[in-house]
């Protein structure tokens, strides 16, 4: 299962870079996570953010390869909990087909990335950073894989 995350935001500090790679590092080949960066787009003339969200949905969504499975990171989806995300890991590794997560610019995801998202989840009730929540996210990925292979990373 290939997993790719499309994050808007580059020039991360190291410790979110090293983060991130530490666990990209621990996955098993077979659930494979690509980062795809994209720059937002900036705050010129009289933009406002609709535009802005509008034209980095376009980008956004040409990242995303047409089979794929898309989740969007946004405060009103689902807020499963670590064992809810591994069981879908579990059926998303069954289906074969790649899962994009999308992490939003400042202003959040334009509407046309939700409505092509399959699925809408909530990391935390609380507002992150945007370089944390891919150390989160990559976290919790991580995570979910080793229960679904019986490691005892996870306790209960």
């Amino acid at each position: 299962m290939k997993i790719i995350l499309i994050a808007l935001g580059h020039k991360m500090p190291s410790w979110i870079e090293d983060g991130f790679a530490e666990y990209v590092k621990r996955m098993p080949r077979e659930f494979a996570v690509q980062l795809i960066e994209l720059k937002p787009d900036k705050r010129v003339g009289a933009k406002t953010p609709q535009q802005v969200m509008a034209e980095e949905a376009e980008r956004i969504l040409a990242a995303v390869p047409q089979d794929a499975r898309l989740v969007a990171l946004d405060e009103r989806g689902a807020n499963w909990t670590t064992m809810q995300l591994a069981e879908q890991v579990k059926r998303w590794h069954g289906d074969g087909r790649p899962v994009v997560f999308v992490i939003g610019g400042t202003d959040g995801l334009d509407p046309k990335v939700k409505q092509r998202a399959d699925q809408l989840l909530q990391l935390s009730a609380l507002t992150l950073p945007h370089g944390m929540v891919r150390v989160l996210l990559a976290e919790q990925l991580y995570r979910a894989v080793s229960i679904l292979n019986n490691h005892p990373y996870h306790r209960e």
